[in-house]
């Protein structure tokens, strides 16, 4: 089979086992179900693989659809475009769907009925989108793609219907991604009318052929880039447009949180740097340092917000929704440094958080299936007897904490270095997020499991949401544990400590980073024209600097987790807390009316950004 054979089939496999699966799904038993889910999706993980092998370092693999190939550089086909980063993320998301639904094989008391398979079946439409939207190279495609992804994560969101809380958050996170669809789709409307075409690579040289010398971007490009953007920016859950994130987690199943934080929202940061580099970094596009100095802004924005709040919560899902929205920050960072280096950290990065991300909300489902509650200060010392899920637990706090060797570890310390090359102040950024995402996981991982400290009490005035009162997931909750949901987040685990031990995996996707900044090599093999070199692979293995920044932020997690649980309750809050972090707690408020007034708040501050440096 040609390797551009594949493109289509990665796709299509997902899609069309969906169908099969929900039509199917009918009449097997559970077991068949179950079965016939899983082998989909393990076809689709072989395809991706192969794809991945055979794309190489810095080559890509063009599809044409229905061999409408492109004529003096216009087309009107659509374009399947495959290069190590976009096959590598669709790969994940391949992986954590494959792995979600192992876990899940005994998480549903599904009837055979009408909604037999009707789960194995979205997620594996879910699956379609994300591997679509990977890999696409069309724009009007990967808006279709993403908006396909949307809306199975909003009914997947809402999947136990009888319960008006997942109802709630499913309809806040339909409606503000919903919203923020459209002005993506005025974006996209605007380029088409500007340049005539839809491919990423035809809108990006039709723009750079209508550059004018000496002339900058006009105001219908920068509106363009800011509406086309606002859709990934929304999914990736970047400040300000976060606030339906930890709302959608709270009530999501624990095995569909496993995949928003784990890949979805990641897809949301690719798409943001996807965008920019083959449509608007050329000679018709916006100056890479006014994108820079924008995108870092609102980098280090998201992942100060996400930490804070994340320290701030004591439901379990909420907390690691917020430790999302930080590491996020910590990757549009990374991605906004526009080089190779950076955009290598990045990706290591999220391969590593992935697992890490995936197998914590895992463990989170196995606490709310024992006990029918995420509640830090509810569960403290109950789950003492779980002494494999409390050490997975720990070890995942120090994941997320960076500590050495885990994937994280590796792709915070390329990406630190990369971003203290353009900012000293950069990495110390990291070591806080870090430090703090990572202790608050762990600081619960100490309560609930070891008992650790006095019974907390919160002070009423900063009194938050519990996780008390959860209906547990699985039927009945008293029955023995079902081994795929410890099995498969100790398989994650095991493979975020992979990306960060295994040389070829760092240098893979490194050369893979420095083929995606090549703007030109993408423009030439998507139209036809000449090959272009590729640029020198960045390091992205460790280093003495990055090995000790990874150390001091999981000892300021052990410590920042330490402290807390010494803390003696019922204490008062600090005048600092009072000032500054209670109106931020404040500002997530729930209310899906101001979730939509920050979407306008985002948008307008983007472009008044953008317009004060042009």
């Amino acid at each position: 089979m040609r390797t551009a054979d594949l493109l289509p089939l990665a796709v299509a496999v997902p899609l069309l086992g969906a169908a099969v699966t929900a039509v199917a799904g009918r009449w097997l038993p559970r077991l068949g179900r179950d079965v016939l889910a899983t082998a989909l999706a393990a076809t689709d993980v072989v395809c991706l693989a192969l794809l991945w092998a055979r794309t190489g370092p810095d080559g890509r693999a063009v599809s044409w659809l229905g061999g409408w190939t492109p004529s003096d550089g216009h087309s009107v086909g659509i374009v399947l475009v495959a290069d190590r980063l976009g096959s590598g993320l669709a790969l994940l998301a391949a992986v954590l769907v494959l792995a979600v639904l192992c876990y899940a094989w005994r998480y549903f008391d599904e009837p055979t009925g009408e909604r037999g398979g009707l789960f194995p079946a979205l997620l594996l439409l879910f699956e379609a989108g994300m591997c679509g939207f990977a890999l696409t190279g069309d724009l009007f495609d990967a808006f279709v793609f993403f908006e396909l992804m949307g809306a199975v994560a909003y009914a997947l969101t809402g999947f136990r219907i009888e319960d008006p809380r997942p109802l709630h958050g499913a309809l806040a996170f339909g409606l503000v991604n919903s919203a923020a669809a459209y002005l993506s789709l005025l974006g996209i409307g605007l380029l088409y009318a500007r340049t005539g075409e839809l491919g990423l690579a035809q809108i990006g040289a039709e723009l750079d052929r209508l550059a004018a010398p000496g002339r900058g971007p006009d105001a219908l490009l920068v509106v363009a880039f800011v509406l086309v953007l606002a859709g990934p920016l929304v999914k990736a859950a970047a400040a300000p447009f976060h606030f339906w994130l930890p709302d959608a987690h709270a009530v999501a199943p624990s095995p569909v949180c496993m995949l928003l934080s784990g890949v979805m929202v990641e897809l949301g940061v690719y798409g943001v740097a996807r965008i920019h580099r083959v449509i608007f970094a050329g000679a018709g596009g916006l100056p890479d340092a006014v994108v820079r100095d924008t995108l870092l802004a609102a980098g280090v924005l998201t992942a100060l917000v996400g930490a804070v709040m994340c320290w701030q919560q004591r439901h379990l899902k909420r907390l690691l929704a917020f430790s999302t929205v930080g590491h996020v920050g910590l990757f549009l960072i990374g991605a906004a440094l526009l080089t190779p280096a950076g955009l290598a950290g990045t990706a290591v990065y999220v391969a590593g958080h992935a697992g890490a991300k995936a197998a914590l909300f895992g463990l989170t489902g196995v606490l709310l299936d024992r006990f029918g509650s995420v509640d830090e200060h509810g569960l403290h010392g109950r789950a003492r007897e779980l002494r494999v899920t409390g050490l997975l637990f720990v070890l995942g706090a120090l994941a997320l904490a960076g500590l050495p060797p885990f994937g994280t570890g590796l792709g915070k310390a390329v990406a630190e270095e990369a971003a203290g090359h353009e900012l000293a102040w950069l990495p110390a950024v990291f070591v806080l997020v870090s430090a703090l995402t990572g202790g608050a996981v762990l600081r619960a991982a100490l309560r609930v499991f070891g008992g650790a400290g006095a019974p907390p009490r919160e002070h009423p005035e900063v009194a938050a949401t519990t996780g008390e009162g959860e209906e547990p997931e699985i039927r009945p909750p008293d029955r023995r544990l079902p081994p795929p949901m410890v099995l498969a987040p100790a398989l994650l685990l095991a493979g975020c400590l992979a990306v960060g031990v295994l040389p070829g995996v760092g240098r893979a996707l490194a050369a893979g980073a420095a083929a995606f900044t090549g703007r030109e090599a993408y423009l030439a093999d998507t139209l036809g024209r000449p090959p272009v070199p590729a640029a020198a692979a960045p390091e992205a293995w460790w280093t003495a600097s990055g090995l000790g920044l990874g150390l001091l932020s999981a000892l300021l997690a052990v410590g920042f987790a330490t402290a807390a649980v010494r803390r003696r309750p019922g204490r008062g809050t600090s005048g600092l807390h009072r000032a500054a972090v209670l109106p931020l707690r404040r500002l997530h408020s729930g209310l899906l009316g101001d979730y939509v007034a920050w979407l306008a708040v985002g948008i307008a501050a983007l472009l008044v950004a953008l317009t004060a440096q042009l």
